[in-house]
């Protein structure tokens, strides 16, 4: 997996980004993740955990 960064609009000079992190459908499916899930994000040490709210 790579993070991806992507331009998301300009406004009075600024340029803003997102980031994207695409996930393999395999890992979805292991997870039981679904599209419209809300999904909780935490930062642990050096690592972003991503799981269910």
């Amino acid at each position: 997996m790579k993070l991806q960064k992507r331009f998301l609009r300009e406004h009075n000079g600024k340029k803003y980004y997102k980031f994207i992190v695409n996930i393999p459908p395999k890992l979805i499916k292991k997870l039981g993740f679904k599209a419209g899930d809300e999904l909780k994000v935490e930062v642990k040490g050096n690592k972003l955990v991503i799981g269910r709210s």
